[in-house]
């Protein structure tokens, strides 16, 4: 995942085309929601900003059910 640079640079599509959605309709390529996808385009650089830290929650919590699972 690309994280903003804290420049003036917008903040770029997380998604890796590794799409495939969980049961909370969570991609596990990029780890949004399927709302966050939908609605990239009309987010602000602010939401999309608040949507990376979401993002990175999500990636952390499923990384750890992965490893739970070794």
């Amino acid at each position: 995942m690309n994280m903003p640079s804290g420049q003036n640079d917008p903040i770029t599509n997380p998604c890796i085309r590794n799409c495939c959605l969980d049961e909370q309709d969570i991609c596990l390529g990029c780890f949004r929601h399927l709302d966050e996808i939908l609605a990239w385009r009309s987010m602000s650089e602010e939401e999309r900003c608040c949507c990376y830290v979401k993002m990175a929650k999500r990636r952390g919590i499923q990384q750890a059910k992965w490893m739970a699972k070794k």
